[in-house]
């Protein structure tokens, strides 16, 4: 890489390292009280899927351990906000799905940081936001390939 390309990159990765920050400490302060934010992406992935999900492959698409996953559950469902049930075909494996209660503490905890993060995108702008999401897509699949 050139110096030039370089300073671009630094620059690139800076502004997303600093804006993930500010994002999770300010969502972080918005979700319901006992909630953190691993949480609330493990609600918001089930209640999107609507079908259940082994605790390895919602670490795989959280780029996280299974032993930091299989935390996560267990809060999830101590809270009564996750079923896990065992594979009836394979008693090693699990299955989760997002209970009733889980799909509402979901749903209270978008409906308290949906409004901040359209505030975002309304002072940056709709056309601005809408052009860069690609962008972001394909530097994070492009990330994802490296791993």
């Amino acid at each position: 890489m050139t110096e030039r390309t370089d300073d671009l990159a630094a620059a690139l990765f800076s502004e997303l390292l600093m804006s993930d920050q500010m994002a999770r400490n300010r969502l972080s302060r918005l979700l319901p009280k006992g909630m953190e934010l691993s949480h609330f992406g493990v609600l918001n992935h089930l209640a999107r899927l609507r079908e259940e999900r082994t605790p390895a492959q919602l670490a795989k698409s959280f780029h996280v351990t299974r032993g930091a996953m299989t935390n996560t559950l267990a809060k999830l469902e101590w809270a009564g906000h996750v079923h896990i049930r065992p594979d009836w075909d394979d008693a090693r494996r699990k299955f989760v799905s997002i209970s009733p209660a889980g799909l509402r503490a979901r749903n209270q905890a978008l409906a308290t940081i949906a409004p901040v993060i359209a505030d975002v995108v309304e002072r940056i702008g709709t056309d601005r936001v809408r052009e860069t999401v690609p962008v972001l897509r394909e530097l994070r699949q492009s990330l994802e390939g490296d791993a």
